[in-house]
């Protein structure tokens, strides 16, 4: 009896290799005749959830493409992964999906931290890492093979921005408030690149934990360094909070911010309509924006997912998988990797809801443009300056 236990429990063993293998080896090269394997990771809990809508976004531009039959008679099979903003869990979920599932490309994905503990393992594995939803310059500088960016980055928009403060508003007293990682410090490195140019420094500039909750010093250094405007480079919840301590110390700044906080909508309802007034950076036009292709999307988002609150994090990732596929259209019914990245370097002058994107070879970076824009009363849209390029970025090559 004991064994027969024995040999069960051996044959037993090796039929779960057998099937993890397999299941495993199913997964590669990320697509079959039938489908093609994208995925997403992205904070659907934690302290950057608002953020999470942007992988259900990604689902839309997917599920429209199944609808008129797929992509050369494959359908894109999607799959979400919360990492709650942990890179140490955005590990886990990827190497899960790649090992697991097979996954062919990775669309946007929220966290700068997040991404830079997954592309280099993603790289090694060949699978396209495109359009992260982060714009940091480590993603692109130097060029990766196999990384795309659509999302103009931190430091370029940090430099336009800070362009429209001094120049547009006038103002001399500015504060940085950033969380302490590669998206706080981008954006930080391209305001103080645009204030060298005038010979101006930050009265203050202060970092911060993603998880802090009590910023009472914080913010009552940003007060006493008498900062005129603040500029906010840190996730949803840690700016509810700067907003709200301030209005209990009677500080009243220019709050700018960079925009991952440009969902108005719902930062004025998180805020207590505090957010009103708040200055930042666009990547797209306003969600009730009437251009043709907006009306298409927001049209098909209410159909598919009514439940779904229609925003700026929702229509980016509708954005940040447009370009993706748009190239998997063009290389044809003979899909591989290498060829989906022969078109993605060949994309030019691509428009979807954003700026135009273009890509080559020795570039990756997509676009540098941003527009500006305020949140008006009634977490309403109002456009202070139209799509502007960074006239001080070092990454574009020709």
């Amino acid at each position: 009896m004991k064994i027969r236990r024995t040999l069960f429990a051996v044959a037993l063993a090796i039929v779960c290799i057998f099937v993890l293998a397999m299941d495993a080896s199913a997964g590669r090269p990320g697509f079959n005749d039938k489908e093609i394997r994208i995925a997403q990771w992205g904070p659907q809990t934690g302290p950057a959830a608002p953020w999470g809508s942007v992988a259900r976004g990604s689902a839309i531009p997917f599920n429209l493409v199944n609808e008129e039959g797929g992509i050369h008679g494959r359908k894109i099979k999607y799959f979400i992964r919360d990492d709650q903003y942990n890179p140490a869990q955005t590990k886990a979920v990827v190497k899960e999906l790649v090992e697991r599932k097979g996954i062919f490309a990775f669309v946007g994905g929220v966290g700068g931290a997040c991404g830079m503990a997954v592309k280099d393992y993603l790289a090694k594995n060949k699978v396209i890492l495109f359009s992260p939803s982060t714009a940091i310059a480590e993603y692109v500088v130097p060029t990766q093979k196999y990384l795309f960016a659509t999302y103009p980055l931190y430091q370029d928009e940090g430099s336009i921005i800070t362009k429209y403060l001094v120049e547009k508003m006038g103002f001399k007293k500015i504060g940085f408030f950033y969380q302490n990682d590669a998206y706080g410090k981008n954006g930080l490195e391209g305001c103080k690149q645009r204030l060298a140019t005038y010979g101006m420094k930050l009265v203050a500039e202060i970092p911060v934990e993603p998880g802090e909750k009590d910023l009472a010093s914080q913010m009552l250094k940003f007060k006493n360094s008498g900062a005129e405007a603040v500029i906010l480079w840190v996730n949803p919840t840690t700016a509810v909070i700067s907003l709200k301590t301030c209005a209990t110390i009677g500080y009243k700044p220019q709050w700018v911010s960079s925009n991952t906080l440009s969902d108005y909508p719902l930062m004025y309802r998180i805020s207590g309509g505090l957010f009103e007034g708040v200055i930042t950076g666009a990547f797209a036009p306003p969600p009730d924006s009437d251009e043709p292709l907006m009306v298409k999307y927001r049209e098909a988002a209410k159909r598919m997912v009514p439940e779904e609150r229609w925003g700026t994090f929702f229509m980016a990732g509708i954005l940040f998988a447009e370009p993706l596929v748009e190239a998997l259209k063009r290389v044809g019914p003979n899909l591989s990797t290498e060829a989906c990245l022969k078109e993605l370097n060949a994309l030019k002058d691509f428009k979807g809801i954003g700026p135009v994107v273009n890509f080559n070879e020795n570039c990756h970076q997509g676009t540098d443009s941003v527009q500006i824009q305020q949140c008006g009363p009634g977490a309403s849209y109002i456009l202070l300056q139209d799509w502007a390029s960074n006239d001080l970025a070092t990454w574009k090559k020709k």
